[in-house]
Formats: C-alpha cells, sequence, structure tokens
C-alpha cells in the first residue's frame, strides 16, 4: 500500500510539472503522431474545414465527403454504415484541437499549428523539392496492349422499364418499388447482364422478385439490406402481387 501511494504521488507531481511548464496558449510539444491522429482518411492530409458524420461520429474534410452526399442514399466511406446527409455537421470540437496543436513540417520540421499545416506545407520548399523527386510510376513489365474501351459500367445501372439512368443496386431496387410494382413487363435484370457471368438476353418474369432474391447485397461494397428494409420490401412485393 505505501509503495502505491508514493507511485500515486509521483505520477500526480509529474503532472503538476507538466502542467506548469506548458502553461496558456497552444500545446509546443504535442503527443508523438499527432498530425496522423488528425488526418482525413479520404486524402490523408490535416483537415480542413472537418465535419463529422452523427450515425457513426467518422470526421472528414468537408470538401472530401461532398461526393457522398451527392447520392440518394449516402454510406460513410470509412465504416459503410448509410447516414442522413442532413445529419452532418460542423467539426468544431476538431477545429478547435487544430488549432491547439502543432506538429513539425515533414519537410523543414519546423513546428507549425495544424490549422495552418496545409498553406505551409503547399509553400514549403523542402517539402516540394521531396515532390519533385518522388519516382514516377513505371509499370513492372512495359505493355504495347491498348487500354480496352468497351468495360461495363458496374456501379450505376439503368432502370429497364423507363430508362432512369445512375441508379446503384439499392437506389435501383427502391427505384422499381416505388415506380414499376405494377408492371408486368419481362425485362433483363442490368445487374446481371453487366456483370461478367450474366446473360444480357434473359428477361426475367418477374424482374422485382429477382432484385430482391438476387441483389440484397452490392457486388462493389458487399453491404446488407438491414432486416427491416428488406422485409419492408417484402411485405411491398407481397401486397403488390395480391393487389393483382
Amino acid at each position: 500500500m505505501a509503495m502505491f501511494r508514493s507511485f500515486v504521488s509521483a505520477s500526480t507531481q509529474f503532472r503538476q510539472q507538466q502542467q506548469s511548464s506548458s502553461g496558456p496558449g497552444p500545446l509546443a510539444a504535442p503527443p508523438e503522431g499527432v498530425e496522423s491522429q488528425f488526418s482525413c482518411p479520404i486524402c490523408l492530409e490535416v483537415y480542413h474545414k472537418p465535419v463529422s458524420i452523427a450515425s457513426c461520429g467518422h470526421t472528414f474534410c468537408g470538401e472530401c465527403l461532398q461526393p457522398c452526399l451527392q447520392v440518394a442514399s449516402p454510406l460513410c466511406p470509412l465504416c459503410r454504415v448509410p447516414f442522413d446527409p442532413k445529419k452532418v455537421e460542423r467539426s468544431s470540437n476538431v477545429e478547435k484541437q487544430l488549432a491547439s496543436y502543432k506538429a513539425p513540417c515533414r519537410g523543414c520540421s519546423k513546428k507549425v499549428s495544424l490549422v495552418k499545416m496545409r498553406s505551409h506545407i503547399s509553400s514549403c520548399s523542402k517539402v516540394q523539392e521531396q515532390i519533385a523527386n518522388c519516382p514516377k510510376f513505371v509499370p513492372v513489365v512495359p505493355t504495347s496492349q491498348p487500354i480496352p474501351s468497351n468495360i461495363p459500367n458496374r456501379s450505376t445501372f439503368v432502370c429497364p422499364f423507363c430508362g432512369a439512368r445512375n441508379l446503384d443496386q439499392q437506389e435501383l431496387v427502391k427505384h422499381c418499388m416505388e415506380n414499376h410494382r405494377n408492371d408486368p413487363n419481362k425485362v433483363v435484370c442490368p445487374v446481371c447482364s453487366a456483370m461478367p457471368w450474366g446473360d444480357p438476353t434473359y428477361k426475367s418474369s418477374n424482374f422485382l422478385q429477382h432484385l430482391l432474391h438476387r441483389h440484397k447485397f452490392s457486388y462493389d461494397t458487399f453491404v446488407d439490406y438491414s432486416i427491416d428494409e428488406e422485409a419492408a420490401l417484402q411485405a411491398a412485393l407481397a401486397l403488390s402481387l395480391a393487389e393483382n
């Protein structure tokens, strides 16, 4: 017990010495790797005008997250959890931390406030010299083969009923459920026909049922529909079939 008390006392004295020596103002000696702790997962640079997603708490540069906000059903770029674009807010807490910490420039090693790191790097001659001296990409085996131009688009699809474009798999299911539940036409599945194993001539007699059973997940993200969402879609389809 006496040894434990002496350890606690020594730890308290050390913490008080650190607080008294640091004084008020920006922290001149932040924890090691602090710049990486405040780097955007998308651009890998220090946050610029950071915003946070309310549902998962992940933070990104405001500009980096913009492309995700342009789709109907956005997913967090980091954890792939769906989120409401209206619940993306400016991260004032991260902005305060950026103004409080300093880190050494990776070029000239000068201690710079994180909030000013981007502008400093863009004007630092040492960093620009490092960039200029970076080795250029060279293929391991040179090739003269042309890049194929007829590669199918497997990210977005066209509605086979009305021709609506730029729909990902989730949007295609939602669009067809809302607009074509009573359409009796046999159509070719645009998702299947875009895949290497797909048959572009096969027409599904019940395209909505095919969507729900065959394409419950996205081939590019492998994100499953939630149980509630799938149950709702199944119930809506069953009701539509019963009405017919």
